[in-house]
């Protein structure tokens, strides 16, 4: 035997080794139809555990003390705003059980090998500041558990500390892969689930319903501003929708794909952000705080404060591992030739650098995470418009052509660029520019228009970007390699 074929041989059994003990070792490449023995009723409890962060709660207490919104105005946004953004990620992951790869390597047959780098880029980068903010909430709760049951008291080294654990179990868990994440996340739903009947309890006995029920109606213009805020959230899954799909068998049914990705979310987010709500007719400050995990964890009962941060906790860990899961992938499209795992490891080192100066530096948490989810929307909103509308025309992607970035791809298209999706997603990302507003950003359109005043600039991308892709002149659509897997379900 060769000295090369002993070398595959023994890593080939290392790899089925490792995948024996529950480490994932595919990366972008599809996955082939033998394995693909997931079900669509596996996404509830993942799009459940992607939504379980305190985060909603206080978005929920902004939609009061922000907006004006009364309780039954807040029910109608907790309703509409995951059915909307969730129904996007839910049509977007029918993408993965098509083709069984990573969202962003099936965005190579749109983009083209090279044209594929430019969204890929962006929503790489975007992914660092959503597990930054991921990650200090997750630290903040950490530390609040510290303080109430030990009273020890957070200083600079104990918050770097508490980060750099949080961000070496969230490694750890996306680092092993699908099989740590879904098992895990079933856990988070039962937990999820216990945590929900003891607030509904306690908000029951403790609340001044007259209070709650007396506020005055807003404006139906915050309204749609609060669906757009708290949609905006949701969107930052839409590439990331395929990585969970993809296990998936061709004869899963697009409508329970959907579904189970909607009811998943609604689940969470309703409950939320109707508690945020409630919540903020006694403590109006929950909207404002700069650590709000910290004023929610100190403002309970202890024996509601514990289970609540052993929560919140868990559920960042869990979005956190879930994003740098997707991360890895989106590295691997980019062109980091190293194994899945390692290429985690990247995004694992760059949260906890930005973390740790979010955390020592910021001054108003929730000023930077709601600026930061303006831009993120916007940044997710161009690529799903035009990866959207290919969905349209595509039933399949070819296997081979979608790892093969050179010359001879099938998805090289001119230079390594479909001219019509690059520039349909360049005039959509700056189009949803032109009408975002934040702390941080004002675009020269967002004052004086409906877009702008209600905070719809990811919408305004999607459909300019999805219009544009639509009209214009477009590659032919490559049918896949021969020996493609059994036939699709619609």
């Amino acid at each position: 035997m060769s000295t090369t074929a002993h070398h595959d041989g023994a890593l080939e059994h290392l790899e089925e080794s490792l995948e024996q003990h529950g480490l994932e070792t595919r990366g972008i490449e599809p996955v082939p139809d033998s394995e693909r023995t997931a079900t669509p009723r596996g996404l509830l409890p993942t799009w459940i555990a992607a939504n379980i962060t305190v985060l909603l709660v206080t978005m929920g207490a902004s939609l009061v003390v922000d907006f004006g919104l009364n309780f039954w105005q807040c029910l109608v946004v907790g309703v509409a705003a995951p059915t909307v953004a969730y129904g996007l990620v839910g049509l977007i992951g029918i993408a993965g059980r098509r083709g069984g790869a990573p969202g962003m390597a099936l965005s190579r047959a749109v983009f083209g090998q090279r044209g594929n780098l430019l969204p890929g880029g962006l929503i790489w980068v975007a992914r660092w500041g959503w597990e930054t903010i991921n990650a200090v909430t997750g630290a903040y709760a950490l530390l609040t558990v510290l303080e109430i049951l030990f009273g020890i008291r957070r200083n600079t080294v104990l918050i770097i500390v508490t980060l750099l654990l949080f961000v070496i179990t969230t490694f750890a868990i996306s680092g092993m892969g699908i099989k740590a994440v879904r098992y895990c996340n079933r856990w988070a739903t039962w937990l999820f689930g216990a945590f929900s009947v003891l607030v509904l309890g306690r908000l029951i006995a403790v609340t001044d319903w007259a209070a709650v029920f007396g506020q005055r109606a807003g404006p139906v213009a915050a309204m749609v501003t609060g669906a757009g805020l708290i949609a905006a959230g949701g969107m930052s899954w839409t590439p990331t929708a395929p990585d969970f799909t993809r296990y998936l068998p061709g004869t899963a049914p697009s409508a329970a794909i959907v579904r189970n990705t909607v009811g998943g979310a609604g689940i969470v987010v309703l409950p939320l952000v109707l508690m945020g709500a409630v919540t903020a007719s006694a403590r109006p400050g929950l909207a404002k705080a700069a650590d709000p995990v910290s004023f929610l964890g100190e403002s309970l009962p202890l024996w509601l404060a514990v289970p609540y941060l052993l929560v919140a906790l868990a559920g960042m860990l869990l979005i956190n591992a879930m994003s740098m899961y997707s991360a890895g992938f989106t590295a691997q499209t980019l062109g980091f030739r190293v194994h899945r795992h390692w290429a985690v490891a990247v995004n694992a080192v760059i949260s906890l650098l930005l973390g740790g100066v979010l955390m020592l530096a910021a001054t108003s948490f929730m000023a930077s995470f709601t600026a930061f989810l303006s831009l993120l929307a916007v940044a997710f909103s161009a690529w799903v418009g035009v990866f959207g509308v290919d969905m349209l025309r595509r039933r399949e992607y070819d296997a081979a052509a979608l790892l093969d970035t050179t010359r001879t791809s099938a998805y090289w298209y001119r230079a390594g660029f479909s001219p019509a999706a690059v520039a349909a997603w360049a005039l959509g990302l700056a189009t949803g520019l032109l009408f975002t507003t934040c702390d941080w950003f004002t675009g020269p359109l967002a004052d004086g228009n409906p877009v702008g005043r209600y905070g719809l600039g990811w919408l305004a991308t999607i459909v300019v970007s999805g219009l544009l892709y639509a009209v214009l002149p477009k590659p032919a659509v490559v049918p896949a390699s021969a020996g493609k897997s059994a036939p699709l379900a619609v």
